[in-house]
């Protein structure tokens, strides 16, 4: 009988069941993969969203020769196309990172390989597994956490971005978006923070040591840690000489190259030559506009007004106080903001006195009230009484040092500063004509008080807004609306604004002329002697306010105007004695003699279409108003109206009976100007208007008025002189309640309000 070896059917079944089972679970195992990858990938940016990826850039904020004044950032980046990039830097990275960068498709499993090999043969982490590839998907989309999730949509995103860009693209992307250290974000930031230089002029050790920071910045920093950086360095070296890119020798002279670390960081916010302007622009247009986002990570390009030399000099000028103050520089045929100085030091206070501090700028508003006065017809060859004024309230201008010097022309009483003609002149002309005149230069401040203190300065005014009024003196009569920003242009190029001059007729231009000759006394006769520059034509006024608080000085040369302000922030005197002359005029001297080189300004004003028709140049006699006579003691070269000028000379220092006919008739003689009540004041001191005054001054009630001149007095000149103008006072004396300086701020308030702003714009915690 024979046996057969029967097989046992159960075997079969288990065996067709396990390999079921094995199909089974790889397909279970498929579709969670599958289906966990797709999950990865939803969560992921989509391809349209790669496309449109726009790059954290910082804004650069530049000065009007291109200079760079300042950065905004939350990542310092500034892109530089791969065109714009050193060859070595390009070469080195590569070396360092990816060195397959144009072969593989986003992975490179080769890669990943080798790095394990020599990461385990020499125990530490020398070489990534990442490409540049991954490393910019991470850079860009991804957290720094270790996960296989992370890896995963890291391999994602690296497949589509090789897919979306070609290759040079995606590696000027990597090398403008990593982080190489101190802030530095791209490779523009980091040329120019660790060596200082373009990115473009970056030689083979620069280029080497900048690209063995890429594994671990901080830790590698040649800045803190030269030995490990030399290390990194040798091995980038290494791997170029191995691939071929650099010879043995050139690789040995590289590492042996002598680095010179730059110490200089680009500037921002808070570190930059011109804190002041630059907080100035950024709160007060560019983000309010633009908002934070764009300001801090759009890569703007900010065009600016500013001339970082001008900047300079005016920030070395107010140096030298040994209070606080404040400086601002203009083009008055532009309105172009060319300087700003707001403090001492920004670090300590963010109070910008500049466009913040509302102060009294004393007898520095006086040329807008004289330039009222001229509108009316007022002129500074005429006569108004230098004396003691006294209110009914208690009110009681006086002159510096109680000095009083009875008649005196508009001109001297404006070199010299004579405080009670001030007033005269306010109650002839109005305090509403003067209000205007200010609004019309380029007066903003609400605090302007409605009663003759103005006259004095009362007012509480910026430094900038003293600036654009006396650019009227400086261009003509043209009212300037300052500005700081030229244009604005986004990091594609495309231009998002444009700002340029923008003038408006204010002021004649006979009248204006006229007063900044008068100014131009003040400097060279007057109380502004210490802003004298040789050779320049200098226009300007001091001001001093009461118990020595604040100093000023404000005026120009052609082409440039300049405002000085000094004092305390708690309004504490100055000291007795601190004048705007003896404070600000040395300010706005050092300055001005600076600028007038930097700026290359014209050493006279052009007179063509002023002399002529409209006005006419005319030297006179300093005491009368009338043109000069050889034997007038002190005289003056003004420019006056053409129509308003005199014909006859001198009569009181020339001869008397010399004249023609016309000279007899000529209706422009100076005239003496007399408000209400100053026939009484005379008498209070003994003095009795003299005999040709008499009959114009008859429906005045003075006791003097209704009395025949004494024989002592003047007698009538041949012709008769012309006839006093006896005015009634327009305005009212300051109630006490006008009389309260304007309280701005304290610079605690503003340094607060400064980190408010700060976080409403989300630029702090």
């Amino acid at each position: 009988m024979q046996y057969r070896n029967k097989k046992n059917p159960n075997k079969g079944h288990i065996g067709v069941t396990l390999l079921y089972a094995i199909i089974l679970f790889c397909a279970i195992i498929f579709v969670l993969c599958a289906g966990f990858m797709l999950k990865m990938s939803m969560e992921l940016p989509s391809s349209n969203e790669l496309i449109r990826f726009n790059p954290t850039l910082s804004t650069v904020i530049y000065d009007r020769n291109g200079a760079e004044v300042a950065r905004l950032f939350k990542e310092n980046r500034t892109w530089a196309s791969l065109d714009k990039i050193s060859p070595w830097v390009i070469k080195a990275v590569l070396a360092a990172e990816d060195d397959n960068f144009y072969e593989h498709h986003g992975i490179d499993v080769k890669g990943i390989v080798r790095a394990a090999i020599v990461n385990f043969t020499h125990k530490g982490a020398l070489q990534g597994g990442s490409t540049i590839t991954q490393q910019l998907a991470r850079n860009l989309f991804l957290t720094r956490e270790k996960t296989i999730e992370r890896k995963v949509k890291e391999i994602i995103l690296a497949i589509r971005l090789e897919r979306l860009y070609p290759k040079d693209q995606i590696l000027e992307m990597y090398l403008n978006t990593v982080y190489w250290g101190h802030g530095s974000y791209g490779i523009y930031s980091a040329s120019y923070n660790y060596f200082g230089k373009d990115p473009l002029t970056l030689t083979l050790p620069e280029a080497s040591m900048l690209a063995g920071l890429l594994a671990a910045p901080e830790y590698y920093t040649p800045l803190r840690h030269l030995d490990r950086a030399k290390t990194r360095q040798f091995y980038v070296l290494k791997r170029m000489e191995e691939l071929g890119w650099i010879t043995r020798s050139e690789a040995n002279e590289a590492l042996e190259a002598n680095l010179n670390f730059s110490k200089k960081r680009q500037p921002t916010l808070g570190n930059n030559p011109a804190p002041y302007f630059v907080s100035y622009i950024l709160f007060n247009h560019l983000l309010p506009k633009y908002g934070p986002e764009v300001v801090y990570q759009g890569g703007l390009k900010i065009y600016t007004t500013l001339d970082l030399k001008l900047q300079s000099a005016a920030e070395r000028a107010i140096s030298g106080l040994k209070c606080e103050g404040a400086l601002v520089a203009m083009d008055p045929n532009t309105g172009e903001i060319l300087a700003m100085v707001g403090g001492k030091d920004f670090k300590v206070s963010k109070f910008n006195r500049a466009v913040q501090a509302y102060r009294e700028p004393g007898s520095a508003f006086k040329p807008l009230v004289y330039t009222a006065a001229l509108e009316k017809g007022i002129r500074p060859i005429d006569r108004i009484l230098d004396a003691p004024l006294y209110f009914p309230n208690g009110w009681q201008p006086s002159n510096y040092g109680d000095k009083y010097h009875g008649e005196s022309t508009l001109l001297e009483a404006l070199t010299d500063s004579y405080n009670t003609v001030a007033v005269r002149v306010a109650q002839l002309t109005g305090i509403d004509a003067i209000i205007k005149t200010a609004r019309d230069m380029g007066i903003t401040s609400p605090y302007l008080p409605q009663d003759l203190s103005l006259a004095l300065g009362s007012a509480s005014v910026t430094p900038l807004e003293m600036a654009v009024a006396y650019s009227v003196y400086a261009n003509d009569g043209y009212r300037v609306e300052p500005f700081a920003i030229k244009k604005v242009v986004d990091f594609r190029g495309r231009l998002l604004e444009s700002n340029g001059p923008n003038l408006n007729q204010a002021i004649d231009p006979s009248i204006t002329a006229t007063i900044r000759s008068m100014l131009i006394d003040v400097v060279n006769n007057g109380t502004g002697r210490a802003a004298k520059i040789p050779g320049y034509d200098v226009f300007g006024k001091t001001g001093t306010t009461n118990d020595w608080k604040d100093a000023w000085f404000a005026g120009g040369v052609p082409g440039l105007v300049c405002v000085v302000y000094a004092g305390n922030d708690n309004h504490r005197s100055l000291g007795n004695g601190s004048t705007g002359g003896r404070i600000a005029a040395p300010v706005w001297k050092a300055f001005m003699s600076e600028a007038v080189k930097i700026a290359n300004v014209k050493e006279s004003f052009s007179l063509a279409g002023i002399i002529g028709e409209r006005a006419i140049q005319l030297d006179i006699c300093r005491e009368t108003g009338y043109p000069a006579s050889p034997s007038c003691p002190k005289k003056a070269t003004i420019l006056l109206p053409a129509d308003q000028a005199p014909v006859r000379t001198c009569p009181y220092h020339g001869s008397p009976y010399e004249f023609s006919a016309m000279e007899a008739t000529d209706p422009n003689e100076p005239k003496l100007y007399l408000i209400g009540g100053d026939n009484a004041l005379l008498a209070s001191y003994g003095m009795k208007l003299p005999a040709y005054a008499a009959s114009s001054s008859q429906s005045e009630s003075s006791p003097d008025s209704s009395k025949t001149p004494d024989e002592g007095a003047p007698q009538p000149l041949a012709p008769q002189l012309p006839q006093p103008q006896v005015v009634e006072p327009k305005g009212e004396p300051p109630s006490d309640e006008s009389k309260k300086i304007y309280k701005e701020p304290s610079p605690s308030e503003i340094d607060r309000r400064y980190q408010e702003l700060l976080k409403e714009y989300g630029l702090v915690d």
